[in-house]
């Protein structure tokens, strides 16, 4: 296969391959899933031959992203789309909760988005600051 891409859409795909394995490798531990860590070591091979040299590095003779590609802002978009996503379902079980964890449905489901509103406007004002944990 054989796919043309300009340098900057090859340094687009670096992002997203990047993002895709840490997604869904990055809390594994030892049980990672092998063929994601070989293709991203594949694309990031391919830098040396396109003069991006400064975004792999070799590490125990695999190709891996460089120290310099992950402190280049990379992993503040993964944290802004995790942030995102902990509000988000936070948000919503909070609001299943507060209506004793009903299957969401056709009949529930606009009371259930208000709720999640509601919650997502003070995370947003205030972040977890107000939020009071009960026995």
């Amino acid at each position: 296969m054989r796919i043309d891409l300009t340098n900057r859409e090859f340094r687009l795909l670096l992002d997203l391959v990047y993002i895709g394995n840490w997604v869904l490798n990055s809390t594994r531990g030892e049980d990672r899933f092998a063929p994601y860590d070989d293709i991203e070591s594949k694309l990031f091979a391919l830098c040396r031959q396109h003069g991006m040299d400064i975004l792999v590095d070799k590490w125990n003779e695999t190709d891996v992203p460089s120290k310099a590609y992950c402190e280049g802002g990379i992993h503040e978009a993964i944290a802004y789309y995790e942030d995102n996503v902990f509000y988000e379902i936070l948000a919503e079980e909070l609001s299943r909760r507060d209506m004793q964890y009903p299957e969401i449905n056709e009949e529930n489901y606009d009371e259930i988005v208000v709720r999640m509103n509601q919650y997502m406007s003070e995370f947003q004002a205030s972040g977890l600051d107000h939020l009071v944990l009960e026995d």
